[in-house]
């Protein structure tokens, strides 16, 4: 039975459904949870292969755009060989690449299964929002939605703080081998739970090389390019290079997608304009959310002088917030217009790192934590509203489309503003460092400027959020 006529039999049980939410989101949270762990052992990276911050952060930004570029071939995946099939073979790649990180003996053999853990992470997380659409029928989609939201948001924000206390009783290396249980769980069920998604299309689809091809090119010219920026070794003639490369890959990627009868990325669902302002929030969201768990963990061991447990266990009470809050969340968006709830988490987040550029080494470490809180508080809200109100005006076949695109503009916020914050904390710092003779005086305040840039770029979408509203009817 296809995914398709999964949907069609139009009465899983109540039971079923929980099954398949369990199953998918195993391998879900166990991919986002590899996301952001290893960001609060950086540091200890760093010191034992004796690279500076702008190669290390490679692991984080390595990874982002793998799953970015990854995430919109999730549709051809599912059309070829089936959503039971696609989340099993690649889950086993990504327990395979993760054994890989945690015995690698060079920062390059690790940047490089951190690229790989990224492109796996890339196919399998839109997989959860397809088979929760179609499983679920549309007044329950809400709380569906703060499942999936319990995966894509609880991890990044748990993340450190297991890092944390992995890194601090067993090393950096333990942070790759944590998530292999959940894996091995969901390879466990997936057999029985997922076999309603039996089999892709009888003929399988031609795999768009071409349009993939000029998408990695498209993120290879902006992050590297950000990435030489950072180590002032971009010269002006490169700086023309790398925005006419960008340019012309944006465009003739866009251009040939419009051409293709099954593209791997559909421009077209743009022209909803609930969905448009849905992107858009999401970019902001990836940003914020991936920049800040960047930020949050170097901030506090560099300034404020905690230990790597110390700063992990920070983001603790907040992720046990968004945890609380998000099921409350996916019942309100059952109930109400998505774009107040969206504003309202929107305006939480701002809160949050604008009250962040205010700390000094002083601050109090509850302080911190419950600054923190706010924002994981604004996540939850916004999570399920997003991804519930941005692909209810689509059509049901433009759906698998939808969840790829939404998440895949999410994912490359977040390799944006990993490599933008990373840049501009470095470009603050050097500032400040002239202005004052007090080395953590001047990096304090480059860090508060990073603070206040995560906070606006949050303020800058509540415009689209507000036009993120309900739907009165759909197309079938």
């Amino acid at each position: 039975m296809s995914s398709s006529e999964c949907a069609a039999a139009g009465a899983p049980s109540a039971r079923a459904r929980r099954a398949v939410a369990l199953t998918i989101m195993l391998g879900t949270t166990s991919v986002v949870l590899a996301t952001t762990i290893v960001n609060v052992v950086l540091p200890g990276i760093m010191r034992d292969f004796a690279v500076d911050q702008g190669r290390v952060q490679w692991l984080a930004t390595g990874f982002l755009a793998a799953m970015a570029a990854t995430m919109l071939t999730t549709a051809w995946w599912v059309r070829a060989y089936g959503l039971r099939r696609t989340y099993t073979a690649a889950l086993l790649v990504f327990v395979a690449v993760s054994l890989a990180g945690g015995f690698a003996t060079s920062i390059d053999a690790l940047i490089l299964s951190r690229i790989a853990q990224g492109a796996i992470a890339g196919v399998i997380q839109p997989l959860a929002m397809i088979a929760l659409f179609e499983v679920y029928p549309p007044e329950e989609r809400g709380s569906a939605m703060a499942a999936y939201g319990l995966g894509v948001v609880l991890s990044p924000a748990l993340g450190p703080a297991l890092g944390g206390l992995l890194g601090q009783f067993f090393g950096w290396r333990a942070v790759f081998f944590v998530t292999l249980p959940l894996c091995l769980a969901a390879l466990a069920l997936a057999p029985t739970r997922l076999a309603c998604f039996e089999q892709g299309d009888a003929r399988r689809p031609v795999f768009d090389g071409l349009g993939f091809t000029l998408l990695c090119a498209f993120l290879l010219f902006v992050l590297g390019g950000l990435a030489l920026a950072q180590r002032h070794e971009l010269s002006p003639a490169g700086l023309a290079l790398v925005v006419a490369g960008t340019l012309v890959c944006a465009v003739t990627f866009l251009a040939w997608e419009l051409r293709r009868s099954h593209p791997m990325f559909d421009p077209r669902v743009f022209r909803d304009p609930v969905f448009a302002a849905a992107a858009a929030v999401g970019f902001a969201y990836g940003m914020g959310l991936y920049g800040s768990t960047f930020l949050v963990p170097l901030f506090v061991q560099t300034v404020s002088g905690f230990s790597v447990l110390e700063a992990g266990i920070l983001l603790l009470p907040g992720g046990l917030l968004l945890a609380a809050s998000i099921p409350p969340a996916g019942r309100l968006t059952d109930r109400h217009s998505p774009h107040y709830i969206v504003c309202a988490g929107l305006l939480c987040f701002a809160l949050s790192f604008l009250l962040f550029a205010g700390s000094t080494a002083h601050t109090g470490f509850w302080s911190l934590a419950a600054w923190i809180a706010v924002g994981r508080l604004g996540l939850a809200l916004m999570i399920p509203a997003l991804n519930a109100g941005a692909v209810q005006g689509l059509p049901l076949a433009q759906i698998a489309q939808g969840a790829g695109a939404l998440n895949f503009v999410r994912q490359l916020g977040g390799a944006f503003g990993t490599s933008l914050l990373s840049l501009l904390l470095q470009w603050r710092l050097a500032v400040h460092q002239q202005e004052t003779a007090a080395g953590l005086e001047a990096t304090t305040r480059a860090f508060h400027d990073s603070f206040v840039a995560v906070g606006l770029v949050f303020l800058s979408v509540l415009w689209p959020g507000w036009r993120i509203r309900r739907v009165t009817g759909t197309t079938d």
